[in-house]
Formats: C-alpha cells, structure tokens, sequence
C-alpha cells in the first residue's frame, strides 16, 4: 500500500507502507528518542529528527534503488552500499583530521602530524577512490547491452510531459502511453527519443537513467526478474510539468505478455 501526497508528487511524496519501511522508520525514531532523553542539551540531533525521518523514507518505495528487481538495478544497489562505506571512512578520517588540527600546538610532534595529513589526507582517500573508481567500471560494462536472442525492443518516445511507448505486436506496432509493458525475465532494449528538450528515463527499481537527447537516440537495457508494476519517471527538468512526467512498467509473465502481443492490455 502507498501513502500518496495531497499535491499527487510521487517523487518525493510516495511512502510504501510496508514491513521494511516501518522497521526503517521505527529503528530512526527509537535512536532519537534515546539521545533525547538523555541529554536535553542536544540541540543538533532535535534539529535533524525531521530530516531523518524524511530521509529514511527513501530506503523503500516505489522509486527506491535499495530495492532491486532486476539484473541491472542488483548490479548498481551494492556500488551505492559500496560508494556509501567507501565516502563515510573518508568522512571519518577528515573529521579526525580536523581535530587533530585544534589540538593545542606542541601537544602533537610535527612529523606525526605530517604523517596523518599524508596519510590520511592524500594516500587513504585516494586508495577509496581508486577502488571505488574501478568497481564502477566493472559495474558499468556489467550493464552494456549485450547480443540476446530474446532481447526485444521498444521505442520510448518522450514529449512535455508524457511518454509513449511503441512495439511491435501479432498484428503490427502497438503504441501505449503512460504505460511500457514488457516480459519478465527477458532483456528490454529501450530506445529513447525525444520531441523537444532533454528528458531522462529511469526506473529505479530495473536499471540506471539514461537521457533522452534531441537528435540523437540513446538505448538502455533493463529487465525485470518477477512479474509485477514498476514506476518510471523523468530524471531531468523538463519544465513546469516534470513533477508529474512519470510512467508505468508492467512486466507480464508468460501468458500475460502472450495476451499483450495479441493485442490485450
């Protein structure tokens, strides 16, 4: 079930109500009241509650990419993970840079503190870097579109503020706008088109974004393992219409994709 915002936003507003959400939520609140009670001087951790609660909002969804349900979007969800570790070692290791600078002056030997602005400053960050420099891109040739024979393709057709999707079917192209139908567990090479400025498809849940750019036609690969419904949108503004520039994924199981090509919804 979704809670869905009075100005109908899904972007920022849709909250999947759901057992991981609620133990997400209920785990942030717990540690907060904790800290609360035990300090009534802790200004900084009262002015963040609301952020927190917001943010943790964003780990399941209907857009989240925590949440996978593909090949392409289960390669890139462990380089988030790995991009997030890899960022907060460095933050920690700035942070202690930083008080080590505040440190009273003779209370630490020169050379130590050259060794942990070296160290710590260039070598570790570098090393994090490089590492994560060259996870992606493994994870990015990993997503490539590679020879298929049960690979199909649509055409995604973008405009302010719709998109239209076009295959073949049984009895000739089949057009359906809003809605992108495809099979489950077959790999899905979308093309994308644009009418009048740059857009952006993504589906979170699938695979990565990829632009849609005028004059030129960009093909991105995504695959849904299960059948069900997933939730695209425009990854790039496009005017006073792109908060409601979104799509539907359906992915159809065997039978279900046999109906659609035939000509059924």
């Amino acid at each position: 079930m979704y809670r869905v915002p009075g100005n109908r936003d899904f972007r920022f507003g849709a909250v999947e109500v759901g057992i991981r959400a609620d133990r997400i939520n209920k785990l942030v609140f717990a540690v907060l009241r904790a800290d609360h009670h035990r300090s009534s001087g802790h200004y900084l951790v009262r002015c963040l509650t609301p952020g927190a609660a917001f943010l943790s909002t964003g780990c399941d969804g209907i857009y989240s990419t925590l949440s996978p349900a593909g090949p392409a979007a289960g390669a890139i969800a462990p380089l988030w993970w790995g991009m997030l570790a890899g960022g907060a070692a460095i933050l920690v290791l700035v942070c202690a840079l930083l008080a080590l600078a505040f440190r009273p002056r003779g209370a630490v030997r020169d050379t130590s503190v050259r060794r942990w602005i070296v160290g710590g400053g260039l070598i570790f960050p570098t090393a994090i870097l490089a590492v994560l420099l060259a996870y992606g891109l493994v994870v990015g040739e990993r997503l490539l579109p590679r020879e298929d024979p049960r690979t199909i393709r649509v055409v995604a057709e973008a405009s302010r503020w719709q998109w239209t999707f076009a295959q073949p079917g049984n009895a000739g192209m089949i057009r359906t706008p809003g809605v992108l139908h495809i099979p489950a567990g077959r790999p899905v090479d979308v093309e994308l088109r644009t009418l009048d400025v740059i857009h952006a498809f993504w589906v979170p849940r699938l695979a990565g974004k990829l632009d849609a750019i005028p004059g030129h036609r960009n093909v991105l690969r995504i695959e849904a393992g299960q059948p069900g419904m997933y939730y695209g949108l425009c990854a790039e503004y496009c005017g006073i219409g792109h908060a409601g520039h979104g799509f539907r994924v359906i992915a159809h199981d065997a039978a279900g994709w046999a109906s659609f090509q035939a000509g059924g919804e």
